[in-house]
């Protein structure tokens, strides 16, 4: 019996320890409220609402960062700080983070307004706003559990004056196409204002602060019944929107059995996946209630086939034109999105051809015209000898980045339609010419001795001949036989070895003359 008691016990104390949330994770929540602005409306109920937010995430187990009041600069600061924190406690931390005060969307981006906001242009606002998207890359480059960001900032446009391409309350975000884990809460609608409340605190914080302290409670329910309790204190004039991409369950407030369930369970690490229900679904659904009762029931859906089948059956009742502005509206804010996400001068086109009316056909045309100069531009930067320009995003962030930096979400493609790009191929590297080598230059031939031309005209001499003197004629020594005989040659004839009397050699020397005369016998 004792040892039964003993183990009882045991796992009354097991689901004791279970049920409190600091148990199964680590909570880290930063509470932001601007509410002291200089340049534009104040928002009294911007720090009550974050006072008030601060009180309940204490009681569910957050350690929390109180921010009032936060400069450009502060803002940056904080959320980094922030940022270091959540790594600092390790990979099993829910990260929270609540902001109160104004937020505008310029160009279809988000941008969260710190208190010294002063712009003189449109163009100033991106520059001294922040991106609501640098808040979630900062914690999407962190590892954690989950990520929950409550926006209560939809508020009234804080720049009539200068606004020209600022559509009313802030631009859808879909969750799914980011990070998993990450769970996003609007104040109102996309495209709608928020009101900022006539008591203590704003309708969205008032409705949260009573509904995320029942126990047990996940959070995609929690809001499903903030939306209603909103919609019901503004008389419809305000419905709260939210994007879940969360892959677990996340409760405020844990009870012991729903501890117990989800431990059970593999559904706290699974992936969760939303069933959509068609226009017959809802009919049958919706058959036989009453008008009130089937219009919280679609506003808690919040989806168009909802609102599609409660406006066919109850066209006739007090609800009916409620639900029609909330069809109309989020139809067109979902058309938005499908052009924003494709961002072709085509989808903008198609945009305002559907909705010329819509306070967004102003930025439609904007981003249209700066999406066809872009598309000029980059086809300009793959022609021969250009440089081609780099536009991967990339993620920034907030602590570190300048003040004009990325902004979106980089969004998930659809399917249908296909979104057209321009090709930009890699830069190719630039060869350095290779140097001409000279040819080398043979060294000049020696000089040559040239001899002067002949003359053609020069007449040379024979060579001389060889001169024989002629016999002496008319006596002299004849030689020969040894001998010697006076009177010289026989008369008219000649002896032998000379030459005949009287002979002559023109040109050579003349004959001796007298008695001499030579013998060549």
């Amino acid at each position: 019996m004792l040892r039964h008691l003993k183990a009882a016990a045991a796992v009354s104390l097991l689901a004791l320890i279970a049920s409190h949330p600091a148990f199964a994770e680590n909570r880290v929540a930063l509470v932001i409220g601007n509410s002291a602005y200089r340049a534009v409306p104040a928002l009294p109920n911007a720090q009550n609402d974050a006072g008030k937010m601060s009180e309940m995430l204490g009681a569910a187990g957050f350690e929390v960062t109180n921010a009032p009041d936060l400069s450009q600069d502060d803002l940056r600061k904080t959320i980094g700080e922030f940022a270091g924190k959540l790594a600092a406690k390790g990979p099993d931390t829910v990260a929270l983070v609540f902001y109160a005060g104004h937020g505008i969307q310029v160009d279809g981006e988000n941008f969260i307004v710190p208190v010294d906001v002063d712009p003189k242009r449109e163009a100033d606002i991106p520059l001294q706003a922040v991106r609501l998207n640098d808040v979630l890359n900062t914690l999407n480059s962190v590892p954690n559990k989950a990520r929950i960001v409550m926006l209560d900032a939809c508020r009234n446009n804080p720049f009539p004056a200068i606004s020209q391409s600022t559509g009313r309350g802030l631009a859808m975000v879909d969750t799914k196409s980011g990070a998993p884990g990450t769970f996003i809460s609007y104040s109102t609608s996309p495209g709608s204002e928020a009101e900022d409340g006539s008591g203590a605190n704003s309708p969205y914080t008032a409705a949260v602060l009573n509904v995320a302290r029942e126990p047990g409670l996940s959070i995609e329910d929690a809001f499903k019944r903030v939306r209603v309790a909103v919609n019901e204190a503004t008389q419809g004039r305000q419905v709260p929107w939210e994007s879940s991409s969360l892959t677990g369950d996340f409760r405020f407030f844990t009870a012991a059995d729903a501890a117990q369930a989800t431990a059970a369970g593999a559904a706290a690490s699974a992936p969760k996946s939303a069933v959509t229900r068609s226009i017959d679904d809802w009919k049958r659904e919706l058959q036989g209630k009453q008008p009130s009762a089937a219009y919280d029931l679609v506003l808690t859906e919040n989806s168009i086939e909802a609102y599609e089948a409660f406006v066919v059956l109850f066209g006739e009742s007090p609800f009916a034109a409620r639900a029609r502005t909330l069809l109309d509206r989020r139809k067109e804010m979902l058309a938005w999105n499908e052009a924003t996400l494709i961002n072709t001068p085509a989808s903008y086109r198609a945009f305002v051809a559907a909705y010329p009316g819509s306070d967004l056909a102003a930025t439609a045309r904007k981003l249209e015209e700066r999406v066809r100069n872009r598309s000029l531009n980059a086809n300009a930067a793959v022609l021969p000898g250009a440089v081609p320009v780099n536009a991967t995003p990339v993620p920034v962030n907030v602590a570190s980045a300048p003040a004009a930096c990325p902004c979106n979400i980089a969004p998930k493609q659809p399917k249908q339609p296909v979104r057209t790009r321009v090709e930009r191929s890699e830069p190719e590297p630039k060869l350095k010419p290779k140097p001409v080598k000279r040819a080398a230059v043979p060294p000049p031939p020696p000089p040559r001795r040239v001899r002067p031309p002949t003359d053609d005209d020069v007449v040379y001499a024979p060579p001389p001949r060889v001169v024989v003197p002629p016999p002496i004629i008319g006596g002299g020594i004849v030689i020969g036989g040894g001998g010697y005989r006076p009177g010289g040659y026989r008369p008219g004839g000649y002896r032998p070895g000379g030459y005949q009397s009287g002979s002559r050699y023109p040109g050579g020397p003349r004959p001796p003359t007298g008695s001499q005369r030579y013998d060549y016998r």
